[in-house]
């Protein structure tokens, strides 16, 4: 009786009516209902909720690893256990001074499913919710989330207390993490979440509010009966607030005078770190990291980040050079960070915990070594350039159209604002994420020809004409003779939140942009518009030149070299780049290679040149333009 008054006594402050508290016939309801059903703390049910999931439904589609629902239950059944990172042509050195050798097959994926993936199959027992149900209905997945948590509390020898503080062990368990620091974060990010409280509209419009909970108990009396320790940092870069551990990427010679799988550095004393690239595994967390340990691989990344808790394994040090980004000349100025999931795979989502803890590592490693926090410097693996008009074609599209840059941005504490007024002669591309719903197929790698499932996504779609049924444009890098396709891999014709772009003409409700030299118009009416004005420096071709060459790596020019290092051509792309087009800057610095052709760090050096590159975004991806062909000015 006194858990169902406290119940009803909190319905105000939930905005719900308490006649219908046991009638979940929206979402918040459904919480209210679960909570007095399983004597939960509805901030609790809350609290965790909006760490795994933000209270969305996702129409009923897995997150990254396997787990439905607003509550995140995980079903093995949706599981594959494969890892796709070694599809596709790319080369993630990018170094074509030293070709990799024919790599080795990928291990298998491990048979056993841990216990973090099979949360479903406990709710169903603790419910009698079927796992249909548990998947594709909100209400019973809440339920069945209420329910593991009361009995996680129970297990811990806890009471079923009213008082949110006393559940920290049991939101600690709920995280599925075997690592009790990882485990901890997780509570603590939820607990923090509790006292601040949220309030959103959720993907399928339901409006959910986490009242403030400022006043909570002493939650850290729990450290010590969950054998709680404050966390050692074991030489990992990470910040102090999440989940870090040291899982070195094996390093070792091999047959012929190879060597993998990355290079010592020195860096930033060598070379600053220029860009953060980030990247989405293509896979499973524990099968992906496997893949560190051989280096025959030829494949490494600094940090790779767990979905259903947002933990993180630091593999290289910072100052050291990671084959991951498919281009050496990026590869050496940059820190790769590896996120559990798939770009597409039935159009799965990426969790709250794991954007969060992702922006909170890249907001430290940006400001300890200067990384601005924009678009031009926090890449996503596809906005990676290739190095030569023969690599164009190979490169990466991850994290893919679904990835929420905006979100990604306000959680790292750079959030995109709006700069100059209707007639900017920039903009930077920003659509409503829950809202904009762009199509696309191959979602489904069993049958790529299906249609995807409606999902957010932070992309627009870009076309010849200013009509909605007008050709997409082209990339002839990407696509040759080929027309773009609406494939969720084809981002020949996409723009991303974020990148800024040179205004190329305005027709009523349509933009245009100059994009791989072309104009390329998407829909960005002033009632939902999807670019805001973002004034900035642009770049066009100096006066007296039809066109200037575009690059794909900045590097140094013949006569920097040293005797001792061959000289590394400077091969244009194939795009054009002709006079009255503009591109926006994106930043600027002389020509550098960096030599590394041995494990032997002693032998590493780095050229230097005095040409001068500016880097524009020129299509999808950022490229390089010499300082020397372009005038820059204002828009």
């Amino acid at each position: 009786m006194r858990r169902a008054l406290a119940i009803v006594a909190l319905l105000p402050l939930l905005n719900i009516p308490a006649a219908h508290a046991d009638e979940p016939a929206d979402r918040q309801q459904a919480f209210a209902a679960a909570a007095e059903e399983f004597q939960v703390p509805a901030s609790v049910l809350l609290g965790v909720s909006y760490l795994e999931s933000r209270w969305d439904a996702n129409t009923g589609r897995p997150s990254s690893d396997a787990g439905f629902g607003p509550m995140h239950l995980t079903d093995a059944a949706a599981y594959t256990g494969s890892n796709h990172h070694e599809e596709g042509e790319e080369d993630p050195r990018g170094d074509d001074s030293r070709p990799l050798p024919p790599r080795e097959e990928a291990p298998p994926a491990p048979a056993e499913i841990p216990e973090s993936l099979r949360t479903m199959e406990k709710a169903a027992e603790l419910t009698g919710e079927t796992h249909e149900k548990l998947r594709t209905d909100p209400a019973a997945n809440i339920r069945g989330g209420a329910a593991l948590l009361a009995s996680y509390q129970k297990a811990l020898g806890a009471p079923l207390s009213d008082d949110p503080a006393q559940w920290y062990g049991a939101v600690a368990r709920y995280s599925g993490a075997a690592e009790k620091e990882a485990a901890q974060f997780f509570a603590d990010e939820v607990y923090t979440t509790i006292k601040q409280g949220a309030e959103r509209t959720t993907d399928d419009g339901q409006q959910v509010r986490l009242p403030g909970v400022p006043g909570l108990g002493a939650i850290k009396e729990w450290l010590d009966k969950l054998g709680l320790k404050p966390p050692r940092r074991d030489g990992v870069e990470c910040p102090s607030t999440i989940s870090c551990e040291w899982i070195p990427a094996k390093q070792a010679e091999l047959p012929n005078g190879n060597y993998g799988n990355f290079d010592t550095s020195n860096r930033p004393f060598n070379q600053k770190v220029d860009y953060i690239i980030i990247h989405d595994m293509e896979g499973y967390w524990r099968p992906s990291i496997d893949l560190l340990l051989n280096p025959a691989r030829a494949a490494s990344w600094h940090y790779s980040l767990r979905s259903n808790d947002g933990h993180i394994a630091q593999h290289i040090k910072t100052k050291d050079v990671g084959w991951q980004a498919g281009n050496w000349y990026v590869n050496a100025k940059s820190i790769g960070l590896e996120h559990e999931g798939f770009l597409a795979e039935r159009g799965s989502w990426y969790t709250e915990a794991m954007y969060r803890t992702s922006a909170k590592l890249v907001r430290y490693l940006a400001l300890r070594h200067g990384v601005p926090l924009d678009r031009a410097h926090i890449l996503g693996h596809d906005n990676v350039p290739g190095t030569l008009p023969t690599t164009v074609r190979g490169m990466h599209e991850d994290p893919g159209p679904f990835w929420d840059w905006d979100r990604y941005f306000k959680l790292i504490g750079a959030p995109f604002h709006p700069f100059g007024g209707p007639n900017a002669g920039t903009v930077m591309i920003k659509p409503d994420f829950a809202t904009n719903k762009p199509y696309f197929y191959g979602c489904d790698r069993k049958q790529p020809e299906l249609d995807c499932p409606p999902t957010s996504a932070a992309t627009v779609w870009l076309r010849k004409e200013p009509r909605a049924d007008g050709p997409l444009v082209d990339d002839i890098g990407k696509r040759g003779a080929g027309r773009s396709i609406f494939s969720v891999y084809d981002h020949s014709a996409r723009a991303v939140t974020g990148q800024r772009y040179a205004v190329a003409d305005r027709q009523g409700e349509w933009t245009a942009i100059w994009y791989l030299g072309q104009k390329a118009w998407f829909h960005n009416p002033a009632s939902s518009p999807t670019a805001i004005p973002s004034m900035g420096f642009v770049v066009t071709p100096k006066k007296g030149l039809a066109t200037v060459p575009v690059y794909g790596r900045a590097y140094p020019e013949q006569e920097a070299y040293p005797a001792d290092i061959p000289y590394q051509p400077i091969t244009p792309l194939m795009y054009t780049f002709s006079a009255g087009e503009k591109y926006s800057f994106g930043g600027a610095q002389f020509g550098e290679y960096y030599r590394a052709v041995t494990i032997d760090p002693s032998t590493h050096k780095v050229v230097r040149g005095k040409t001068l590159y500016y880097q524009i975004q020129f299509g999808h991806r950022v490229m390089f333009v010499k300082a020397g062909d372009v005038t820059l000015s204002w828009a």
